[in-house]
């Protein structure tokens, strides 16, 4: 798309920020796509949700929006709802994938009903499950809020004693908690760029933490976790992992982008599903950027093609 072209995409506005937990890792994607979007010569504009008000969004007449915001009231649905009815076409998944991709636990259900691979797991109310759910799904295994991303409130329990704390803590964030099995094995992620049967995957990434923790402060805050992509796969593992992938995004009706985080079980290589990113990071550490880069994709391209998707779902039945 030329510079000339680019103009048509008229007044862009980034959003980011937000309320969320991820608030901070919003704020350094949004300033990479607001720098990225402005070095194409495209008019666009940086708009805190947290600092300003559904009323100022109208105010501004975007022509279209960038959701650069992670996590609640920017990537579970309740945003997208607001952009379809200020006619805003905006970035990414519409309201009902937005809000499924965001709760685990829903998206799970989902892939299972489609025959998609997923760890073994059991939700928790309240702490009576708190003992029986070891015994059941087996130890170690993964204690997690639902709707949070950024590996926010998650444990690993390694015994019957860690259950009360790990429930706590996820309990911080939501009103239900994930119990899930424990797969060890390597951490991949695939991102995925379209729509419908026009959907694909870029490379799969392998990352590799220190002492395989790949928390907060690992994936966004230093240089000790290492990142290969293309994975070293064989072929037929790699075709296989990538189409998962991308049946898992078109199961819940994804579209524009979003990044599939898979486990290959160390014993079998066998894939596991474990969740889906709608709005995944794009800071200097974000995994999208870089698969893309590894197909030639510079990290500008990248934003851009996503702004030409920005779309509308709901279609409005109102004459105009």
């Amino acid at each position: 798309m030329s510079e000339l072209n680019l103009k048509s995409l008229g007044k862009v506005g980034v959003l980011f920020g937000g309320r969320s937990a991820e608030r901070e890792v919003s704020l350094m994607s949004g300033k990479g796509v607001l720098q990225a979007l402005l070095s194409k010569g495209i008019d666009a504009h940086g708009f805190d949700t947290a600092e300003r008000s559904v009323a100022e969004l109208a105010a501004e007449k975007f022509d279209r929006v960038f959701i650069a915001l992670h996590g609640r009231y920017g990537e579970d649905g309740s945003l997208q709802g607001v952009l379809e009815q200020l006619n805003i076409p905006y970035t990414g998944s519409g309201v009902m994938a937005s809000a499924i991709a965001m709760d685990k636990i829903f998206t799970k259900r989902i892939w299972q009903t489609y025959g998609l691979s997923t760890p073994a797991y059991a939700v928790l109310t309240g702490q009576t499950e708190l003992r029986r759910v070891p015994d059941e799904l087996g130890l170690p295994l993964i204690i997690k809020p639902p709707h949070e991303g950024s590996t926010i409130g998650i444990t690993k329990v390694v015994g019957y004693s860690d259950m009360q704390e790990a429930y706590a803590l996820a309990a911080q964030f939501d009103e239900v908690v994930l119990a899930e099995e424990f797969v060890e094995g390597r951490e991949l992620t695939v991102a995925i760029l379209g729509k419908g049967e026009q959907a694909y995957a870029l490379p799969i990434t392998e990352i590799v933490a220190p002492d395989g923790n790949y928390d907060y402060q690992n994936k966004y805050f230093t240089d000790d976790t290492k990142y290969i992509c293309p994975a070293v796969l064989d072929q037929d593992l790699t075709d296989t992992i990538r189409k998962m992938a991308v049946d898992a995004y078109r199961a819940l009706d994804c579209e524009g982008w979003a990044r599939v985080d898979v486990l290959l079980r160390k014993s079998d290589n066998k894939p596991f599903l474990i969740e889906i990113n709608t709005s995944p990071g794009m800071t200097g550490h974000s995994l999208v950027p870089m698969a893309a880069k590894a197909v030639g994709i510079s990290y500008e391209d990248l934003c851009v093609e996503i702004l030409k998707m920005a779309s509308l779902k709901i279609k409005s039945q109102a004459k105009k």
